[in-house]
């Protein structure tokens, strides 16, 4: 599906996911990098050493998800705005989960949005807690939202 529409597969989205036990921990970083194509700032940006070395310019990104905090540095550093942050732990029937958002403008914190999937489809309403916006320092913003727990693999985007 990915090579036709852009839009990766639920098997694709789970090989990249983390485990229940991991997601359980705390913030971590979500690589939906499934081309592999000659770029690496992901890697460079992160401070942890989480996202391995490459051999080839051209692999595919390989994280360690023990090792990442989920700091979110390599979210604004990704030109394909293909990472995310994901913090199951948020509350009990909520997820926080950090997007870059490119477009204008930006929401206001408490706003409440549509939940967006990869397609653009509406899921479910999300609310935004915080904006990071580090364009002073040329970075894409970063939006966090809470997003039902249900919904923690579909949602990825939001349309206000």
């Amino acid at each position: 599906m990915l090579e036709r529409t852009g839009v990766p597969t639920a098997e694709q989205i789970d090989s990249v996911f983390p485990s229940e036990d991991r997601l359980a921990k705390g913030p971590v970083a979500v690589i939906e990098c499934y081309q592999n194509i000659p770029c690496n700032p992901c890697y460079t940006a992160c401070k942890r050493n989480a996202i391995k070395k490459f051999e080839d310019i051209n692999d595919l990104p390989n994280i360690n998800h023990d090792d990442c905090n989920g700091c979110g540095l390599c979210i604004a550093n990704c030109p394909g705005l293909a990472i995310m942050v994901v913090d199951a732990t948020y509350s009990q029937e909520e997820v926080l989960i950090k997007i870059p958002y490119e477009f204008i403008p930006l929401p206001e914190e408490g706003q409440v949005v549509k939940g967006l999937d990869r397609e653009g489809q509406y899921v479910c309403n999300v609310k935004v807690i915080k904006i990071l916006d580090s364009k002073a320092l040329d970075r894409t913003p970063i939006v966090s939202i809470a997003v039902p727990r249900e919904y923690m693999k579909v949602v990825r985007n939001f349309g206000i």
